[in-house]
């Protein structure tokens, strides 16, 4: 009788797919859909380096792309690819954590700050954002026209990963 290989067990679970909704599932797909360049279900240096520049990123350095490759424990196939994935977001926030650090600066619960007051504790306070940082946040998630920033938008871009309608 054959030996019975051993499955390696991913930390809070048995199975990776249990880690994530049916949706999330899907957007992973999607995206390993996208990058698997050539299309032969893994995705390899040659893949990396068509999606840069598919992103208009062109001559990306072998060794970036080694680096990256070398973070997986072998090919990276959509499984293997989804525990990175699960790996690399095990231990971020939930919602509500990150809902309740940007209420600190919403006493009156409004929903919103203004940008001005939030650009200037975040480059005054603690882990300061550079002016760089702070325009790429702005770029991803402008003020309105009143000058506030939707942080419960924020909040729930930065956890589920897309906006609600």
């Amino acid at each position: 009788q054959a030996p019975k290989k051993a499955k390696k067990k991913i930390e809070g679970g048995s199975n990776v797919f249990s880690m994530f909704e049916q949706t999330q599932i899907q957007e992973f797909k999607e995206a390993f859909t996208i990058m698997d360049q050539n299309r032969d279900g893994f995705i390899d240096k040659a893949d990396l380096r068509d999606t840069f520049a598919a992103l208009g990123r062109l001559n990306v350095k072998n060794e970036e792309l080694e680096e990256m490759v070398k973070e997986a424990p072998g090919p990276i196939n959509f499984t293997v690819f989804l525990t990175m994935f699960g790996e690399k977001l095990k231990g971020t926030d939930p919602e509500e954590t990150i809902l309740n650090a940007f209420k600190i600066f919403d006493p009156e619960g409004k929903g919103h700050i203004k940008a001005d007051y939030i650009k200037e504790m975040l480059m005054t306070q603690a882990d300061r954002f550079s002016q760089e940082e702070i325009k790429q946040m702005f770029a991803a998630f402008p003020p309105d026209v009143s000058g506030n920033l939707d942080y419960k938008n924020l909040c729930y871009v930065i956890t589920h990963g897309e906006e609600k309608d």
